[in-house]
């Protein structure tokens, strides 16, 4: 098991295949996505890991969380979330997470919070098909009709479907495939809907009940893995371009020597 990520819900869109169709997408965008924290079994009694995004300004945070960020070095972000990962999982402090920790056609599961809909009637709220619109109905055709029973338990049990509060609830959408990503931009395309509104924080994981795919990084897709590898490169060329410089620097004395 491995850590997901946090993304921000930034809309819906739609793109298309190579076949012509178009495929309705929710974009989430990844935005400095870094572990701030560790647990460990030995410390905790299991193991997981915290990630942040979004970086946040020093003078809007409190002295308790500029301390909490300030102990491990790294910058303070907005949004905080753990995740439950297995011990060979664990991420190093400060490290950064790319959107490409998922792959194309992967499915996922999406956390979020529900649209928040205010005071809803039974009807709206739980789909109930409300009173007969005529023969003795007047005035309460919307209503939710009889609530409790008899003089025994003469009462209304817990859990009635009743009016109330609608909405702004956590949910989970299951199986979701990844569309595609764009690391650039950090973001994820899901195919279909996901819960909340515009700009709401959710949470994205690898499916339940879906296999994750071999060709998915494990134990996560690291940013700082990635300029490592190009800072190598660099490197090696580097080396390469003075070996080619000094070369002919070494021919040209030999050539002096010889001619003395």
């Amino acid at each position: 098991m491995r850590t997901g990520l946090i993304a921000r819900k930034v809309g819906m869109t739609r793109v298309f295949e190579e076949s012509g169709n178009h495929v309705p997408v929710t974009v989430l965008k990844v935005e400095d996505c870094a572990v701030t924290g560790q647990k460990t079994m030995d410390r905790d009694g299991y193991t997981a890991v915290q990630l942040g995004i979004e970086r946040a300004k020093v003078s809007r945070l409190n002295k308790a969380t500029r301390g909490r960020f300030a102990a491990v070095n790294v910058e303070p972000r907005r949004v905080v979330r753990e995740f439950r990962v297995a011990d060979d999982a664990l991420l190093d402090v400060g490290a950064e997470v790319t959107v490409d920790h998922f792959v194309n056609g992967q499915k996922i599961d999406v956390q979020g919070i529900s649209v928040g809909k205010g005071f809803a009637g039974a009807m709206k709220r739980h789909g109930f098909a409300g009173l007969r619109a005529s023969h003795g109905v007047s005035v309460s055709h919307r209503s939710h009709g009889s609530t409790g029973q008899c003089q025994d338990p003469g009462r209304v049990f817990k859990g009635k479907k009743m009016a109330g509060h609608m909405g702004a609830r956590t949910a989970s959408i299951q199986n979701l495939v990844v569309v595609g990503t764009d690391i650039e931009k950090g973001l994820i395309l899901v195919r279909g809907a996901v819960p909340g509104s515009k700009s709401g924080i959710v949470i994205v994981r690898d499916a339940v009940k879906a296999p994750r795919p071999d060709d998915a990084p494990y134990p996560a897709a690291l940013k700082a893995a990635e300029e490592e590898v190009v800072a190598a490169v660099e490197s090696d060329s580097a080396v390469e371009e003075a070996a080619a410089v000094e070369a002919p620097a070494d021919d040209a004395s030999a050539d002096e020597t010889t001619k003395d």
